[in-house]
C-alpha cells in the first residue's frame, strides 16, 4: 500500500525519506534546539541515530503509513517533514504532525505543505477529516493551521509532557471534507 506518494507545491516537494536523507534531517532539524522545544522526542546525538529513525519510517511505508520529507525545489535542501500521527480508517480520520527546521520558519513553507497534504487527503485518499494539534508555547502553529484552512476546535490542559518535564495544554484544529 502506498500512500505516501510524491506531491508539489509552488516551492516545495513532498516525497518518501531515503536513507539518503539522514545527514539533511540531522543537521537541518533533528538537532534543531529551538525546533525541538515543541517536539515530543529528544535531539539526536548523531547522523547514526537519524538513520536509524528514517530506516524505521521507511519500513513503516509498507504498512500504508503517511510520512514526507520536505525539501525544496531550487536547492533541493530538506527543510522538515510532515506526517501521520494517528489515523481512524472506520471513521476516516487522520491527524497531523509537522517540523521544520528553525531557519525555515515564517517563509510559508509549513503552511504551503499542510495545505497541499490536506487536499491530498481529503480529495485523493478516503479522509472526511484531518486534524493537527500544537502546545499553547508554540501559537506560530495554530497560525499555520490557520493558514491551512483549519478551524479551532479546543484546547485539552496538560495534555503533554514537554522535553524539561513540564505539562503543556494542546491546542486542536481540523478541517472536513466539506470545508475545503
Amino acid at each position: 500500500m502506498d500512500n505516501t506518494k510524491t506531491l508539489e507545491t509552488e516551492r516545495l516537494i513532498l516525497r518518501k525519506f531515503t536513507i539518503e536523507d539522514a545527514e539533511g534531517m540531522f543537521n537541518n532539524w533533528a538537532t534543531d534546539s529551538e525546533t525541538n522545544k515543541f517536539l515530543s522526542w529528544p535531539l539526536h546525538n548523531n547522523v547514526d541515530e537519524t538513520r536509524t529513525v528514517i530506516s524505521k519510517w521507511i519500513s513503516n511505508y509498507e504498512n500504508g503509513s503517511y510520512n514526507w520529507i520536505v525539501e525544496t525545489k531550487d536547492t533541493r535542501e530538506v527543510i522538515g517533514s510532515i506526517c501521520e500521527e494517528g489515523k481512524s480508517v472506520k471513521h476516516k480520520t487522520i491527524s497531523l504532525g509537522y517540523c521544520y527546521g528553525s531557519k525555515y520558519w515564517n517563509k510559508g513553507y509549513a503552511s504551503e505543505v499542510l495545505r497541499r497534504v490536506i487536499e491530498y487527503l481529503l480529495t485523493e485518499q478516503d479522509f472526511y477529516l484531518v486534524e493537527a494539534n500544537h502546545r499553547s508555547s508554540n501559537p506560530a502553529s495554530g497560525r499555520v493551521m490557520e493558514k491551512a484552512g483549519m478551524k479551532y476546535d479546543g484546547t485539552l490542559r496538560e495534555r503533554r509532557i514537554n522535553p524539561d518535564g513540564t505539562r503543556a495544554d494542546m491546542i486542536y484544529y481540523s478541517i472536513t471534507k466539506n470545508e475545503l
